[in-house]
């Protein structure tokens, strides 16, 4: 599959999605905080079919976490936030973990069959998308962590990585482990989740000493990035006494 049939695919997600979830507002009893959130107008929006939203209520809204019924929220703005994400217009303070718990507070895997595979379409097309495109509009260790709370799983991503034999993803790799070792070698998972961060951690860990060592050697010319891969199969002594251990506190 190439980029361009990444691409495509993406852009019938991302219709879909706007057919799917055109129309469709918050619920008419939908209350928020005027002090912290906004206005009795801006909340008005919201309960008004179509139309886009200024970037700041667009932000407000997908982050707030007080919703009485976040999912009716999240279905009116998707059209627009799924677009908006696609770009790599939607900032997120601590990293784009905080967009797929907005999705997970929405529980869009209950949603109505149409609804929920339209969110799985776009979420897969997204990632592939991103696997396969060497400048992403969000780099892919970031994505991964976005479909991987919006879902609660990292399991199905990791698979598709796994399964695209592709320099691109490739290079993908190598940047994700550089920016993932840190923490994983302290025994900490890269990003803050609600989820089993322990079961989390303990899967990509794995994945990675499995999968990443032959995909990063054509990559890695010192080796450096393959000891690091190498470590973390290790625990205790073995991993901090090991000659290729870095010199800094974890």
């Amino acid at each position: 599959m190439t980029i361009d049939d990444t691409r495509l695919r993406l852009d019938r997600a991302l219709a879909d999605v706007t057919r799917t979830f055109r129309g469709m507002t918050a619920r008419s009893d939908e209350t928020q905080c005027v002090c912290h959130w906004g206005s009795d107008d801006e909340l008005a929006l919201l309960k008004t079919p179509g139309g886009d939203l200024d970037p700041d209520l667009l932000r407000r809204t997908w982050d707030a976490t007080d919703f009485t019924d976040h999912g009716a929220v999240l279905r009116r703005i998707l059209p627009q936030f799924a677009r908006e994400l696609v770009a790599g217009r939607i900032e997120a303070l601590f990293g784009m973990h905080e967009v797929g718990r907005s999705f997970a507070r929405g529980h869009w895997q209950q949603w109505p069959t149409r609804q929920s595979a339209a969110v799985r379409e776009f979420l897969d097309a997204w990632w592939t998308h991103g696997l396969n495109d060497p400048d992403p509009a969000v780099p892919v260790h970031q994505l991964l962590a976005l479909c991987a709370e919006a879902s609660g799983t990292l399991t199905p991503w990791l698979d598709t990585w796994e399964a695209l034999d592709h320099p691109v993803a490739d290079r993908h790799l190598a940047a994700a482990v550089a920016e993932w070792e840190y923490e994983l070698m302290g025994d900490a998972l890269p990003w803050g989740t609600w989820d089993d961060e322990d079961a989390l951690r303990a899967e990509l860990t794995a994945w990675l000493v499995r999968y990443a060592p032959d995909r990063l050697r054509a990559l890695d010319g010192t080796g450096e990035l393959q000891h690091r891969v190498r470590l973390l199969g290790l625990t205790g002594p073995a991993r901090w006494e090991d000659p290729h251990y870095p010199v800094r506190s974890y």
